[in-house]
């Protein structure tokens, strides 16, 4: 079925047979019985390496591919300890809770006495609440709750933070950019209260294959870790393929819809009788997909394939799993909740609409096909530029090694929240240096709120701060939007991007449903919202200016003079634009009248010498060339570290009043940065070099959202020249 002009590769990954390890003499023998019960009689060589480093006292962390056994890894050392002292407990984290509830089947499956899992998360009852704390040796939680409903009320949980000897963090690669910092200090507020109940708990961490897994451990921890590699499970044979959609319109570069395609694909698999999940980006994807490849197959296969994603009710939830674990569900579509490690069965097909923004969950998401001894993965692109980069160079997504997760937890942004949380749940003192670090003693010596006291800095509110800290944002300050239709918050957005995405008449997405913004009120926070269903969106049109606080590194890098440092980034929105989802044309412009905001940031920056600019120098050519690299390069950074292009802003000006010379800027998108600018500053020429390809790639003549368009650009894409960006690359590839 994979042929015709769609198909813009087709290749295999071999197989691998497994290598194989006995279980470890001295495992407790009711353990080792309750694993030959279920099936399983030997370890996996990198289990064993895992086993061998936590008896040895180290903290762990896995970083092998998926499927590859990684739950068993980090539960063996937890059931021999429960199974020889039951009063010990055992803390597990995940980033979702369909995998918390996967997991919590999985350890009762395994039938060892005196174990004692139970899912402590919003969808518990308060009344079975106080009873997990009392009984539970395993509790299955998430960092948000961690962070406001255990550790602000430790005293309830002192039993369990006395005892505590494992905490295991699953998917730790989810943990990169702000949520990433945040959970880097959740984690190390964690650590500091077991250490004031007596305890000091070993961490045992899971992650995707990750070019940093070691780096990134510490960087959540603020302690060495352990890294086993080396993946001892088999891997089946997979064929992959490359789909782009047909181009509807060659001179604009319009493709059509990836949705479309993608369902076709499903409604084609599943009609053949093949096991298959689809990853779509948003809950309205999901929807879509799932309801397209339900109106291809017919009404008995189509009640053989279900969506799954957030917002269905936790009984919804299980009931989708409970069918795919049964092989009652021939298809899927999901979000990435089900990219994680769910044990959801055996799959012949994944799918995948969209690049998911990392090579490491796309390899997550393929990772979910092949377990019956041959798979097929599917790459559907989208006309976003890095989707048709692939499309174009197959082997710079298929040979590229996995990339970087990079977090901040010392960003004041993030920390001060955590430092005012952290002196609410005991006062701080020098001693705490060891768990939160020099910055949060540094930063509690200054935020307001805190008091010195004989004790340490004490925090004097009547609440508790935890409250105010969202994990996914950086800014404490932030605009609430809410839905006018029911009072239901729906979420926070952060006061730098607020004016640009929640002001009048903006059209708002949140998980993939469409909501117009009706009032916003800039004195309450508040931006109210009802539910929107026209055929078109919005774009703002914002004035931003970037000045240099301060260069921390400069070098000379492809030819010209590179830094990285502090800049203040101030933008003003000025007008938006409503477009047609159809077409892309302009409906109206409106204009706006709202105040600049100022945020202070991270930035890679740098000026080209006039040799590299020969022949690009009149006006508006090198505004034109500058503004086209500018945008390339944005869109080809989340290739070297794990980001989004949204966490992403640039600007590009033929005079900069600093340096008085052409000078094109690439920030961080989030107050103080998370460590995307300098990633980009250490690998600059790889990243120049793959946008110079980028663009002489694309077949469009004078640029198209494939190359050097951007849907979040300030200008609206106006000014934008790819010839002289290509040309301009290219010298700086070439110096």
């Amino acid at each position: 079925m994979l042929q015709g002009e769609e198909l813009a590769h087709l290749g295999s990954e071999a197989s691998h047979a497994a290598r194989f390890a006995a279980f470890p003499g001295e495992l407790d023998p009711r353990v080792a019985s309750a694993l030959v019960a279920t099936g399983i009689t030997s370890l996996y060589s990198h289990q064993a390496a895992a086993w061998e480093a936590a008896q040895d006292g180290h903290h762990v962390l896995m970083s092998t591919s998926t499927a590859s056994g990684k739950t068993l890894a980090f539960n063996l050392p937890v059931l021999d300890a429960l199974s020889r002292e039951p009063k010990r407990r055992a803390l597990y984290l995940y980033p979702t809770k369909a995998l918390a509830q996967d997991q919590a089947r999985a350890l009762a499956a395994y039938g060892v006495p005196k174990l004692r899992p139970a899912i402590y998360d919003g969808d518990t009852p308060s009344e079975r609440r106080w009873q997990i704390r009392k009984w539970a040796n395993v509790i299955l939680t998430n960092p948000d709750m961690l962070h406001v409903g255990l550790l602000p009320h430790h005293d309830r949980w002192g039993d369990v933070l006395q005892n505590l000897s494992y905490v295991v963090v699953d998917e730790a690669h989810v943990y990169r950019g702000v949520f990433g910092s945040h959970v880097a200090n959740v984690l190390r507020r964690l650590r500091r209260l077991a250490l004031v109940y007596g305890a000091d708990p070993q961490f045992l961490l899971a992650s995707a294959t990750i070019a940093n897994p070691g780096e990134l451990a510490r960087s959540l921890l603020g302690v060495d870790v352990r890294v086993i590699g080396g993946d001892g499970a088999p891997r089946a044979e997979r064929t992959i393929a490359l789909w782009n959609p047909p181009l509807v319109d060659e001179e604009l570069g319009i493709r059509a819809s990836a949705l479309g395609e993608a369902s076709r694909l499903l409604a084609d698999l599943v009609g053949r009788g093949q096991r298959t999940i689809c990853f779509a980006k948003s809950r309205k994807a999901v929807e879509l997909v799932h309801r397209f490849a339900s109106e291809r197959v017919g009404a008995e296969l189509a009640g053989r394939l279900a969506p799954y994603r957030a917002g269905y009710t936790p009984e919804q939830r299980r009931e989708v799993e409970r069918r795919l674990v049964e092989g009652e569900l021939l298809g899927v579509t999901a979000t990435d909740a089900l990219e994680l490690g769910i044990d959801i069965g055996l799959l012949d097909c994944a799918i995948s609409v969209g690049f998911p923004g990392t090579v490491a969950s796309l390899r997550q998401q393929w990772g979910r096909a092949g377990r019956r001894g041959h798979g097929l993965a599917v790459l559907v692109a989208s006309e976003d530029a890095l989707d048709q980069y692939f499309m174009r160079e197959p082997e710079m997504l298929l040979g590229r090694r996995v990339e970087a997760a990079i977090l901040d937890h010392a960003n004041p942004r993030v920390l001060d929240g955590h430092v005012l949380a952290a002196a609410f749940e005991a006062p701080l003192d020098d001693a705490d240096r060891a768990t939160l670090g020099d910055a949060a003693l540094e930063r509690a010596a200054v935020l307001p709120g805190l008091k010195r006291t004989p004790a340490g800095w004490a925090y004097g509110g009547r609440d508790y701060p935890a409250a105010r800290v969202g994990l996914r944002s950086a800014g404490a300050e932030a605009f609430t939007v809410v839905d006018k239709t029911d009072g239901a918050v729906l979420g926070t957005v952060e006061l730098e991007r607020a004016y640009s995405t929640v002001h009048e008449g903006a059209v708002y997405l949140h998980l993939g449903d469409s909501y117009l913004v009706t009032a916003l009120d800039h004195a309450a926070r508040t931006a109210l919202v009802e539910p929107f269903r026209g055929s078109w969106y919005t774009q703002a049109k914002r004035e931003t200016t970037t000045a240099i606080v301060e260069p921390k590194r400069v070098e000379r890098r492809c030819g010209l003079e590179l830094s990285f440092g502090a800049v203040s980034v101030t933008e003003q929105v000025v007008a938006f634009q409503r477009k047609s989802i159809s077409g892309g044309e302009t409906l109206e412009t409106v204009p706006l009248d709202l105040p600049p905001t100022t945020f202070e940031t991270e930035a890679v920056w740098y000026l080209p010498e006039p040799g590299q600019l020969e022949g690009l120098t009149e006006m508006p050519r090198l505004l034109g060339t500058l503004h086209a690299a500018e945008h390339s390069m944005i869109a080809l950074l989340p290739l070297w570290a794990m980001c989004d292009r949204w966490d992403i802003g640039g600007l590009s000006t033929n005079v900069h009043f600093q340096t008085g010379r052409p000078t094109v800027f690439v920030y961080d998108g989030h107050a103080g940065g998370v460590g995307i600018a300098e990633h980009g500053f250490e690998v600059f020429e790889g990243w120049v070099a793959d946008t110079a390809r980028l663009l002489a790639g694309c077949p469009c003549h004078d640029g198209c959202p494939s190359c050097v368009q951007s849907p979040k650009c300030g200008n609206l894409n106006e000014m934008l020249d790819k010839e002289g960006a290509l040309a301009f690359l290219q010298r700086l590839a070439a110096a």
